[in-house]
């Protein structure tokens, strides 16, 4: 569990007027002050890992912020290594977003960057590191730099009577050679065929010239709030209460279930923004980079575990117990009846009966990964292209109008999952696997191989914006692209 952690004191004082890296106000006291750092992190027992972390903890701290009530954060990189602070999921200015691909300067090895911008929109969001990995295990989102944000709205959705937060992040990562992903948990799982000819055909073909499948990561500790199954404190809570479960995953590549034995998940977010038709569920799946917030009814009491569908992930730590009041012992794990209503569908959580706002103009965009093709890395396009591996400023592939209304229709000539991520900015799901759908917010959503989806967005945060998938691998080999305002 995590609680609201304010770590500077918060200043009363005037505001700036606009969004801004501050230059003159360095003599006013910051509202939150984070430090990126090496820290130990114990995992378990004797169970000692070391992670670049936000304040010396994972995950980071807590923010709480008021939405539209503008804050300072001082960021200190007391690393070896220039370092970006994503504001994943806010509507902020592109210098202050935290990507070095729209231009945000880095905060520099040793150095300070003091950051000033108004939150929003409200909702659950949270704050992660974007520097590109590559190779390197230690960097990138494979770190500890991962942590979550609340932005307190007017009216908060559902009557609850607490708040957990819970953080879902793997460690000790190593290379593997991949394989097929499974993924018969989205619906409708409707492919396209000739997207399956397509991937199917490119993958014989390197197969049959002698390339391995590329790299992929797996991992050797899985943890919830930084602690491995049975190792932290349980959520303790009495029967009767409504826990409002904010659940996060913070992995670099990993898509993650969560179940809790004789409960279940009354939905009431998708990354944070409100749904228009709150459903229950059995199993909660979570794409690298989604979020949920869901109330859970404490009506069956006993000691639980809440954790992963996939045993070996569970075993290696993917968990957390929770405890009721008056009951003691070893947290029980019974798995959930898997069928139909197990399956994660966005669509359930759509306007009923809704359709979508008509496009100004729609961008077309087909995904294709090229096999082991970066040094025994696979290589990700977006319509052919992949973006530069380099540091030199790319141009942009897409070009917006302010106030306009973009579709992009999506279509995935891979076997992956991809989490697609657009930042700056919320898109309205519209259509899912062929299906059309209407009023669902998010910002990360996850395409199905061999799938097709469309996302539509306003442009209504100049600058340049950066999509990419927040696979950690697929961001860093070329799947990435920019759109900017004209």
């Amino acid at each position: 569990m995590l609680s609201s952690v304010n770590v500077s004191a918060e200043s009363d004082g005037p505001m700036q007027s606009s969004d801004s890296t501050a230059s003159s106000s360095e003599s006013v006291s910051a509202d939150y002050t984070l430090h990126i750092k090496t820290s130990p992190v114990e995992i378990a027992p004797n169970r000692i890992i070391s992670a670049t972390t936000y304040n010396g903890q994972f995950p980071g701290p807590l923010l709480r912020f008021k939405e539209g009530r503008q804050v300072t954060v001082d960021v200190f990189n007391d690393t070896d290594t220039p370092e970006q602070l994503h504001w994943h999921g806010q509507m902020v200015p592109p210098d202050v977003d935290g990507s070095s691909e729209e231009g945000t300067p880095f905060i520099p090895a040793h150095g300070k960057r003091r950051i000033v911008f108004t939150p929003g929109p409200a909702g659950f969001r949270f704050y992660h590191t974007h520097n590109r990995a590559g190779a390197n295990l230690a960097a990138g989102q494979y770190s500890g730099e991962v942590a979550p944000v609340y932005i307190e709205p007017g009216h908060e959705p559902g009557r609850y009577d607490r708040e957990v937060f819970l953080v879902l992040k793997e460690f000790e990562p190593t290379f593997s050679r991949g394989g097929d992903m499974a993924q018969n948990f989205l619906a409708p799982p409707t492919k396209v065929k000739a997207l399956e000819e397509q991937g199917e055909s490119a993958m014989k073909a390197s197969l049959a010239k002698g390339m391995p499948h590329g790299y992929e990561v797996g991992y050797a500790a899985f943890t919830i709030n930084g602690r491995m199954l049975g190792h932290g404190e349980p959520i303790r809570v009495k029967r009767g209460e409504r826990v409002l479960f904010h659940i996060l995953n913070g992995s670099a590549t990993e898509i993650r279930s969560m179940a809790l034995p004789g409960h279940s998940f009354h939905i009431v977010a998708l990354d944070g923004n409100p749904v228009p038709n709150p459903v229950t569920v059995p199993v909660l799946w979570l794409g690298t980079a989604e979020r949920v917030s869901a109330i859970v009814e404490m009506k069956y009491p006993g000691v639980w575990i809440m954790g992963d569908l996939a045993d070996d992930d569970r075993r290696h730590g993917m968990g957390i117990v929770v405890e009721y009041t008056g009951f003691k012992g070893k947290g029980q794990w019974v798995a959930p009846p898997l069928g139909l209503n197990s399956r994660w569908n966005y669509a359930l959580f759509a306007k009923p009966g809704a359709t979508a706002t008509p496009p100004d103009e729609t961008f077309e965009m087909i995904f294709a990964k090229d096999n082991a093709a970066e040094e025994g890395f696979n290589r990700w396009t977006i319509n052919g292209l992949a973006y530069p591996m380099s540091t030199k400023p790319t141009p942009a592939s897409f070009h917006l109008k302010q106030g306009k209304r973009y579709r992009i229709r999506m279509r995935n000539a891979s076997d992956d999952i991809h989490p697609i991520h657009l930042h700056r900015h919320s898109f309205e799901l519209t259509k899912l696997a062929g299906k059309p759908t209407a009023g669902i917010l998010k910002d990360v959503v996850m395409l199905g191989g061999y799938q097709e989806a469309e996302i539509d967005f306003v442009a209504n945060n100049p600058g340049l914006t950066l999509f990419h998938c927040h696979q950690q691998l697929h961001m860093d080999f070329g799947f990435m692209t920019l759109f900017d305002y004209v």
